[in-house]
This record gives C-alpha cells, structure tokens and sequence, in this order.
C-alpha cells in the first residue's frame, strides 16, 4: 500500500531561513614581491617575470614601476609625438614608451624616442638597442624627477645616444618648457651638452628640421 510523504513548510521566523553563511575566517594574503637575485635584475628578466606592471623600467638592476602621470603628461606626448612625424625624415621613426636596453642592467623606457626606421621590424617588436636610437625624450614627473634629470641622461649619453631632450612644466607657469641636448665631442662622448630652451616653439635643425607649436594653446587643443 502506497502512502504520500509531506514535507513541513519552512516558517519565516525560523532562524536559519534566508540566513547569509557563516564567512569564513581568511587571513588576507601579503603581497608577494619578487626577490631580486644578488646582483640584481638584467634585461633578460623584464620579459620572464610574470605580472610586471606595465611600463616597468630596469634601472642599475632594480625594477622601477611608474606611478600615474597627470595629464600634461600624456597630452605633451601625444603632441610631440604628432609634431614630431610631421617633419621626421624617411630614415627615422618616432616611437612612444618603448623600452631601450642600454646594458645588461639598464633597460629604460624613453617617453619617446626616435629610432633607425632599420631597427623597426615588426609589430611583435618590445625593445630597441641603444644603437638604435638617435633621441631620446623624457617628460619629468614628481616621482621620476631625479631619475629623468641626473640618472636616465648620463646613462644615455654613456650609451651613445646622440640626443636628449627634458620636457617639464616651467616653474611657477603653466606651460611646456623642451630643453635640447647633444652629446660634447670633448668629453669623450659620455655627457650631453645643452643646445636650446624651448618655451612656446620647438624650432630646431637638429637632428632635424622642425618647428613645433608647444605653448600652452596648442596643448588645450588636444
């Protein structure tokens, strides 16, 4: 003989109806940072160690990561870059946050640089050789001020180099100020020289022509 079972219906006032699970007790996780190897990072480590943040740079073996720029950084670069592919010979590219192995140690990441248009040789392509490069442009920011105005150009010039440009707000004012460098003949080819303060107009004949508005009009226009 068959019989039916039924259920008791659930009643809203008891405890365990609609009530959240019991969270567990986790302890958060630290943050795990890789550990540098005792001479420090190389080059080769900047395309193995996984989860770098974008744009790291390698700097006498130690991981430097950017901070967030503020927006005259972004908008000089995108500036100079355009002004910059308008006069820029056949034999040369403008290319943006590229990183450029000086040595084994030193692998920085020029805001922008101009290269051999030989060295430009596919769209898989992540870093340039310092041979490679003609100029290199570097846009200061509070936290890189030291590194953009002393540590990056004497590495740069001791790489061979031939150009650097500092591109920075210009004190007290709101607009762009470019300050031109070469490489002195005299000093054996390790140290920039500098060739011009640029306020309102980049206008050089070096390592091309060119003349580019920079004032302050020019950069609300973008």
């Amino acid at each position: 003989m068959g019989g039916t079972m039924t259920a008791e219906p659930l009643s809203a006032s008891d405890d365990s109806f609609g009530a959240p699970e019991p969270e567990p007790d986790v302890e958060p996780q630290p943050v795990r940072w890789p550990v540098p190897p005792p001479n420090g990072y190389t080059v080769d480590h900047l395309s193995t160690l996984p989860d770098l943040p974008p744009h790291t740079e390698l700097i006498d073996g130690s991981l430097v990561f950017v901070s967030p720029q503020r927006d005259f950084h972004s908008t000089i670069i995108d500036l100079l870059v355009t002004g910059l592919r308008q006069y820029v010979p056949r034999e040369l590219k403008v290319r943006r946050e590229m990183t450029v192995v000086l040595n084994a140690r030193n692998a920085p990441e020029p805001d922008i640089c101009l290269v051999r248009a030989e060295a430009v040789t596919g769209p898989l392509l992540t870093r340039f050789e310092a041979e490679d490069v003609v100029l290199a442009i570097e846009v200061v920011s509070p936290d890189s001020e030291a590194r953009d105005k002393d540590a990056k150009p004497r590495k740069y010039a001791k790489a061979g180099i031939p150009h650097f440009w500092l591109v920075e707000l210009a004190e007290g004012e709101n607009h762009p100020v470019v300050r031109t460098y070469e490489l002195d003949p005299v000093s054996d080819g390790f140290r920039y020289t500098p060739t011009g303060i640029h306020h309102n107009q980049l206008k050089l004949v070096v390592p091309f022509e060119l003349d580019v508005d920079i004032s302050t009009e020019a950069l609300e226009r973008l």
